[in-house]
Order: structure tokens, then sequence, then C-alpha cells
């Protein structure tokens, strides 16, 4: 099986270094389950892509392939009530990379970053750095599904999933 280990944070004021370029991300959801399995299909920079995940926290599994622009076309009907578009950085931080998300329409105002991380443990062990705020990591209202399906949570609302050790 192929896991997709991250750390997910709030980010407050947010503001792009001057040499990172943004990647848009339209990315919208077939199907999702209340165990945390989604079915997602994205476009962002010509490339299209199918996504199966399945769990909630830190460590979850992760399948995607990518598909034809002509496949993704048919299947974006089918993602009619849980869609969202962000523009998405990649800032290096030492060895890792924190992918930041800035989100429009609806989530406008939103913004949060991710950190993958090839084990538990390495996860466990990193230091983020001091610009990140909240970690929202294992809070099912963060989850980008979530957040297409019923929009910005309210945080006192939020509550917190089993994380797996965090």
């Amino acid at each position: 099986m192929i896991y997709e280990i991250e750390r997910k944070f709030l980010v407050h004021g947010f503001v792009p270094p001057a040499s990172a370029t943004a990647q848009r991300v339209q990315q919208g959801y077939a199907a999702i389950t209340e165990d945390g399995t989604e079915v997602r299909v994205r476009r962002a920079s010509g490339r299209h892509t199918l996504t199966v995940k399945h769990g909630l926290g830190l460590t979850r599994v992760e399948v995607e392939r990518e598909i034809s622009a002509e496949e993704f076309d048919a299947l974006w009907p089918a993602t009619e009530a849980a869609r969202l578009t962000k523009d998405r950085y990649r800032i290096p931080d030492g060895p890792h990379t924190v992918v930041v998300d800035v989100y429009g329409g609806a989530l406008s105002g939103l913004c949060t970053a991710e950190v993958e991380f090839p084990t538990a443990e390495h996860a466990r062990r990193y230091a983020p750095p001091a610009w990140l705020g909240e970690e929202v990591t294992g809070v099912a209202a963060y989850l980008n599904q979530s957040l297409a399906a019923h929009g910005t949570p309210r945080h006192e609302k939020t509550t917190r999933t089993h994380h797996h050790g965090l």
C-alpha cells in the first residue's frame, strides 16, 4: 500500500516569497465517506489526476493516477457538490518542502500548509517554522474533502480525530 504521511497547519498572514510561483489547483470530490475515504479529481498545471484516499490523521492510504483531460472532464460534473480552488506554493524548509494552499472562492481567506514525510517518526520529530500557525493534523473539518463539501470550519466546532501519536 501507498501511504501519505503529512502534518497540516493553519497559516495566518501568508505573503509568498518573491521567488515563489503559484500553481492554480482545481479539485472536486466524487465520493466522500464518513471513515475518511475520498475519490478526488484534480487539475493543476495541465496535469489531471484521479486520487483515492482512505483514513484520517497523520498517515493515510493514498493512490493517485494520472488521467486524460477527457477523463477529467467526464468526471468533473460528479463533483459539483464538493469542489475547491486554491493557489499552491512550495516553500523550502531545510530538507522539507512546506506546501502552502491559499484558497479561493467560498473558502477565500483560508490558508493552510502541509508537510509530507517519509515516516511517521520523521513527522513526529519535525519542528515547524514559526510562521506556521496552529496544527490541524487530524482535524476532520480541515481535510480538503470537508472544506470542499462544507466550507470554512468554525474553529470552535472542529473535532479532533485520532492522529496516530502526534
